[in-house]
């Protein structure tokens, strides 16, 4: 039975060191794949190595199918549509994320997948599978909102601006980052990270990050008060914040 509140002993004990030395290893390949692929830049392989070995030593194999998920739909939506969106000037530079890009994407999964193995509390599980997804979610519907949408609208005001502007949504771009959140939400359940019924807590918490990252990006990217690895560092806060309050609700009702 899955227990909320707690996480399994496998990662501890005699088998700790195996399953660091095994982190390692997955880290290390993994690594030079992304670089090979362009996905990150030398920064970002380093920054992107420092939460492999992370989510894989707290998480396990099925945290790294997770990232892997996250990685697949971040590269091949980031290259959708390459040239438009060099012209509308938001296109990926071709040596990948840097180390800052991927921090902001990323390290709260890895802290809360720190927190779930230092605590031994499950629902931090929850909060990092949120996370993942949200960062998905936000990538993709913006990838592929600027690959396809000329306009777009505002957030804050549902003024129509231009595909690429801060805090512009798309119905196009919405529904596909929809979909990666369910997509990278449903790997966390099949590779036995999260429990089938907070599926939807999952992704109700991808989702509101998702939405939070464009009122930010409309609020106070524009202002210049955050600049995008903030907005996108707090979208993925606001995710793993979301989705943990909802399983502390539902667990303590009565």
């Amino acid at each position: 039975m899955y227990d909320l509140t707690r996480v399994a002993d496998a990662g501890l004990g005699p088998a700790l060191g195996r399953q660091l030395w095994t982190a390692g290893a997955v880290t290390a390949v993994f690594t030079v794949f992304a670089r090979w692929l362009r996905g990150v830049s030398v920064s970002g392989a380093i920054a992107g190595a420092a939460v492999c070995f992370v989510l894989y030593a707290s998480a396990g194999p099925a945290a790294f199918a997770a990232l892997v998920s996250v990685f697949a739909l971040t590269w091949i939506t980031t290259r959708l549509g390459y040239r438009r969106k060099q012209k509308l000037g938001t296109a990926q530079n071709r040596e990948g994320r840097t180390a800052s890009q991927v921090l902001a994407n990323l390290a709260v999964a890895a802290s809360c997948a720190a927190l779930s193995t230092i605590t031994q509390r499950a629902v931090f599980l929850l909060a990092a599978c949120a996370a993942l997804s949200e960062a998905a979610a936000d990538t993709v519907s913006s990838e592929l909102g600027q690959a396809g949408s000329e306009k777009v609208r505002l957030i804050t005001t549902w003024e129509e601006v231009s595909a690429g502007t801060d805090g512009g949504v798309s119905w196009a771009g919405t529904f596909a980052g929809l979909a990666a959140a369910a997509l990278v939400s449903l790997v966390c359940v099949l590779a036995g990270l999260l429990p089938l019924r907070w599926f939807a807590g999952s992704i109700i918490g991808a989702v509101s990050g998702m939405v939070a990252d464009s009122y930010l990006g409309a609020s106070l990217e524009r202002r210049e008060v955050l600049d995008n690895n903030w907005v996108n560092f707090l979208g993925t806060l606001v995710a793993a914040g979301v989705a943990t309050l909802l399983a502390i609700y539902v667990h303590q009702r009565p």
